[in-house]
């Protein structure tokens, strides 16, 4: 459940102090508000979204840091001024479009990877695996940043898009591949010409 207010949502301030917990207190704390994608307004203060299920972790984790020694509070907060809101979403999503962008940089490189072994007709059982490898990691990259991303940040779908790109790039040279091992398309350094366009793929544009 999502509360709102005037048709705004309402957040959670967050502050923690680990000064007095062990040092893998702290980590653990920046470790999860990061992953929950929080908002840092200071050092030690930050918003999130008053969502239940971002609010069952919070909660989760401001206690095991009061067990800890630390000290750690959150409140329910409403933003009233429109500009402000607006403001906040905005920072929210410039944090995941960065997030976003980073997948776009990355997924290149193993777009390049599959066109270099294609051209070297080394399309084969142990590349695909390698490469399936490569593309679940990138859809587990982007599954976390999708689960923190509450306001729709525009870079998502440029994202979604050059993973899927790679999803199709691989499922060519996979194609390729078994091709090749049933000796009914050859794949020579001569000679790619057969495979699918897909297979080929360069840099996301």
């Amino acid at each position: 459940m999502t509360e709102t207010t005037g048709g705004r949502e309402r957040f959670l301030l967050v502050s923690v102090s680990t000064a007095d917990a062990p040092a893998a207190t702290r980590v653990r704390v920046w470790r999860k508000l990061r992953s929950l994608g929080a908002l840092y307004l200071q050092q030690s203060v930050c918003l999130l979204p008053d969502r239940d299920a971002v609010r069952r972790q919070v909660a989760r984790l401001l206690a095991s840091v009061r067990a800890d020694g630390g000290t750690a509070r959150q409140l329910a907060v409403n933003i009233a001024d429109e500009a402000e809101y607006g403001q906040l979403i905005a920072e929210f999503n410039a944090e995941r479009d960065t997030e976003y962008g980073e997948v776009v940089e990355r997924a290149p490189e193993l777009l390049k990877e599959l066109e270099m072994e294609t051209a070297r007709g080394n399309a084969t059982y142990a590349e695909v695996e390698e490469s399936e490898a490569d593309l679940e990691r990138f859809d587990k990259w982007l599954a976390k940043i999708d689960a923190r991303d509450y306001f729709g940040a525009n870079g998502g779908a440029t994202a979604r898009e050059a993973v899927e790109r790679c999803r199709a790039a691989l499922a060519a040279f996979e194609d390729a591949a078994i091709a090749a091992q049933a000796g009914t398309h050859p794949v020579a350094d001569s000679d790619t010409s057969a495979l699918p366009t897909s297979a080929k793929l360069r840099a996301v544009e």
